[in-house]
């Protein structure tokens, strides 16, 4: 098969490699990392992309989605032309995992919550620990000066009581002594916890070589759109031709 596939930067290492790895031609679309953040922007840069896509000359046998729900920003994506393939996650962890399963129970494993580290979040972001703080630190200094740079970091590290765990995520395809070090030294200065889980290439696999089951993937056909279920199979084709 011919597949395109839109996915998030994050993904980027990862999905190179299975590219390689598939028996289909697979050209794969990039989107910026973080859009998670801002749902709405997700949501119409998808669309802008499928359309544009389904405009070329060049023709595909299905379009992929690099997503999963990510806060809500795929709901309501739909095609004109091609079948549209998404794997059934809440987001890109799941697909780095290797199933909403093991997903569900590393929360289950873990006291407290979670903030995840892999090669394309350390290398597209800068995540939370001693380099996030100075970079924000200097930046509020340079703008309001030290004394109110000081308040303002205290008041901008609040999100982060929310989280108790640094884990990174490990593929044994990738030399990633590099990026478990990072990890651990980020936990270290937030005080967190830290581990490394093993992942999984499977799904993000699956997809590209065209093995779309229903338990792990939506196939959504031409015309109709995603849905969330807040089921365990959390999205669900929207049929807008009754």
């Amino acid at each position: 098969m011919k597949l395109k596939v839109i996915a998030c930067k994050v993904l980027m290492r990862e999905l190179y490699y299975l590219s390689y790895k598939s028996k289909n031609i697979v050209d794969i679309y990039w989107l910026q990392q973080a859009l998670h953040n801002e749902p709405l922007k997700l949501r119409n840069m998808l669309q802008k992309a499928i359309d544009r896509i389904e405009d070329e000359e060049e023709s595909y046998d299905a379009i992929c989605l690099g997503y999963g729900l990510c806060s809500n920003g795929i709901i309501g994506v739909r095609t004109k032309k091609y079948p549209l393939v998404v794997p059934r996650g809440h987001d890109c962890i799941t697909l780095l995992l290797g199933s909403k399963e093991k997903y569900q129970s590393m929360f289950k494993c873990h006291k407290g919550g979670i903030y995840w580290y892999s090669p394309g979040w350390i290398e597209h972001s800068i995540q939370p620990g001693k380099d996030r703080f100075d970079f924000i630190l200097k930046e509020y200094t340079g703008k309001y000066g030290e004394e109110n740079a000081r308040y303002l970091m205290e008041m901008e590290q609040n999100w982060m009581k929310e989280y108790d765990n640094a884990i990174y995520i490990d593929w044994d395809e990738f030399e990633t002594k590099d990026y478990i070090k990072y990890t651990k030294e980020c936990a270290e200065f937030l005080g967190w916890n830290y581990d490394v889980v093993e992942g999984s290439e499977c799904l993000l696999f699956d997809m590209l070589e065209g093995n779309w089951d229903n338990d792990r993937f939506l196939v959504v056909e031409p015309g109709n759109r995603i849905k969330p279920t807040y089921l365990d199979d959390i999205i669900a084709e929207e049929n807008l031709k009754k």
